[in-house]
């Protein structure tokens, strides 16, 4: 079993494909937290026996290496904070999409109670709108 203190390996191109798609369908102004893309993947082998926030931190070890050329400010912290060291870079996206935030300046957050994006729950008001 791999826990949330073990070294993080290196993802198989597949788990960094499957990463890379369910960013892509993201919808605008909807983020998904870095345990929300883990949870859908649990069936890979890369996460096969994970536990705690192992998958987690797969996924955004995926997203620092591979995610540059993706809407990458849509995959955010449990916590509503944007992806760590790009908040600056992350706003105007947010702000362009019209995504709910809270707080202002440099200590804003991404309201998930109204921007989290559950492709399970396309029927969900909020999301109806965006598919």
């Amino acid at each position: 079993m791999r826990g949330p203190t073990d070294p993080i390996e290196e993802a198989t191109p597949e788990f960094v494909d499957a990463v890379l798609a369910i960013v892509a369908g993201i919808p605008p102004a909807k983020v998904m937290t870095y345990g929300d893309i883990a949870d859908r993947l649990t069936a890979m082998p890369d996460l096969d026996g994970a536990t705690g926030s192992y998958g987690a931190r797969l996924v955004g070890q995926v997203m620092a290496r591979h995610g540059h050329a993706s809407a990458w400010w849509k995959v955010i912290r449990s916590t509503g904070q944007p992806p760590k060291g790009y908040e600056s870079r992350a706003l105007p996206h947010y702000e362009a999409e019209g995504t709910p935030l809270s707080g202002s300046g440099e200590h804003y957050k991404v309201d998930l109670k109204n921007a989290r994006f559950d492709p399970d729950r396309p029927d969900e008001p909020a999301q109806q709108a965006l598919l």
